[in-house]
């Protein structure tokens, strides 16, 4: 049985974890595969949008406990480059130049929460249980911490990696690791409104979007005036910006809707 599943639905890929056995924890095949599918996806100029899920009853339950079994055995050059793999993967999916869609059920725990962290837009159960517990195993939450922390905050990060503590959808919608809650029923609906409007934007515009709040987050205004007035000069004479102008000024739908 496969460890992900993908299906090609018109321009939006969705990708599932596929262990419901273990609440989709991941292991090296998982990242592995994810890693691949993220390098692939990011070459696919007819891609628009991803949505990442998990099937059972759980979307990522963390790290496999048979993966973990084995590490106690490695060398720390042989963690090095287990981890090394994780972040790899992590940072993949992160720069992926369309946006991903989390749709969350379930527990979210660990690199589970890492994952919810690289997603554009988390949309959550309502009964959705998140945790980054790496602490109360004598661990810690290193390799998704620059992307929970970029989404929660150093206030929320101290206390949520410091205690390990569990927290609901609600509570995880407060500190902005997800964006929406909703009730469990109501999540592919939820999925598929975000979907629509990412289908009314030009798809070079959110591309480079995604980009730019990556290199210019956390630094003063004055130090990227020169990227930020050559990105969108660049943006607004090229062929989907002149495109978009033009459908505004016509009072018509541009050329990439529909």
């Amino acid at each position: 049985m496969p460890s992900i599943l993908t299906e090609r639905d018109g321009t939006v890929l969705r990708v599932t974890l596929n262990r419901p056995e273990v609440r989709n924890a991941f292991d090296e095949q998982v990242i592995a595969s994810l890693t691949s599918l993220a390098a692939d996806a990011a070459q696919d100029h007819t891609l628009r949008a991803i949505v990442l899920a998990g099937t059972g009853k759980a979307f990522c339950a963390g790290a496999d406990v048979a993966w973990m079994s084995k590490s106690i055995a490695f060398s720390q050059s042989e963690n090095l480059s287990d981890a090394e793999d994780l972040a790899r993967m992590l940072e993949r999916l992160d720069t992926l130049p369309v946006p991903v869609i989390g749709r969350i059920h379930g527990a979210a725990l660990g690199g589970g929460v890492g994952l919810a962290a690289v997603c554009d837009v988390a949309i959550a159960a309502d009964d959705a249980v998140f945790a980054l517990s790496e602490v109360k195993l004598g661990i810690l939450p290193a390799v998704v911490a620059p992307y929970v922390i970029r989404k929660i905050g150093i206030s929320a990060a101290r206390e949520l990696f410091l205690t390990g503590l569990r927290f609901g959808a609600v509570r995880a919608k407060e500190i902005g690791l997800v964006h929406e809650v909703v009730p469990a029923a109501e999540l592919d609906g939820a999925v598929a409104r975000r979907l629509a409007e990412i289908m009314t934007a030009g798809p070079r515009a959110i591309a480079t979007a995604k980009a730019l709040i990556r290199e210019i987050a956390g630094v003063h205004p004055n130090d990227v005036i020169g990227l930020t007035t050559n990105t969108i000069a660049a943006q607004r004479v090229s062929a989907e910006g002149q495109e978009g102008l033009r459908a505004f000024l016509e009072k018509r739908k541009p050329s990439w809707i529909g």
